[in-house]
């Protein structure tokens, strides 16, 4: 679907570029006043001492560094981001689809695909832009929550990085490559890389408020 803000509407428009079928594949946007994803967690929040304690358990756990395997799954488990930024007509949110992989150096990174064009787009390509993300399942219950705050940074790739990420999306959707025009309008479009820079998993099924970070 197209987004929604300014002149755009919400049907898919077909355009020479693809850009409707990369959006009704790439996410739904979601308009209004969609909170940003920050450190507040989903059950409350620490104080930065305690944060940085957790973090450095963290760290100690599974390495300096290194992303836990439970954030890792939790990643992997889900295909939808909401993304969060801000621009100059102020605060805004998208959903895309995306497939989790390991850069070259192991940290955890997203890949989706969106036009530059549309508002994200124009946005997440500004040098040194940010993000904050959230990924999580609708109609879960209370008791057994789970899902990942995180913030980070995006652009766009090409040649052999497009190349890499463009095998991990279609490896965790494979219908792109299986239907023609799907894949053709879809390689004509941006592939763009979300590099986390700190995530947050929020798991009730492990204990209420249960909690596990990671910093890049």
């Amino acid at each position: 679907m197209e987004e929604t803000s300014g002149s755009q509407g919400a049907g898919g428009r077909a355009d020479a570029g693809g850009e409707a079928a990369a959006d009704a594949v790439g996410g739904a946007v979601r308009d209004g006043g969609g909170g940003v994803a920050g450190d507040g967690g989903m059950a409350g929040g620490e104080t930065g001492a305690a944060r940085e304690a957790m973090v450095g358990a963290a760290r100690g756990a599974s390495g300096a560094g290194s992303c836990p395997a439970g954030i890792r799954r939790a990643l992997d488990a889900h295909t939808t981001v909401t993304l969060a930024y801000v621009d100059d007509d102020g605060p805004q949110a998208c959903a895309v689809l995306y497939a989790a992989a390991a850069a070259a150096d192991g940290a955890p990174v997203l890949y989706f695909v969106t036009a530059a064009s549309t508002r994200h787009g124009q946005a997440l390509g500004k040098p040194g832009a940010r993000v904050a993300f959230t990924v999580q399942r609708d109609g879960q219950d209370w008791s057994g929550l789970t899902g990942i705050q995180g913030r980070g940074t995006c652009r766009p790739l090409s040649g052999g990085e497009r190349a890499a990420g463009w095998r991990a999306y279609t490896a965790r959707f494979p219908f792109v490559e299986a239907d023609d025009r799907l894949r053709a309008a879809l390689e004509r479009t941006a592939l763009w890389e979300l590099r986390p820079d700190w995530l947050r998993l929020i798991d009730n099924a492990q204990g209420f408020g249960h909690k596990e970070e990671w910093r890049g």
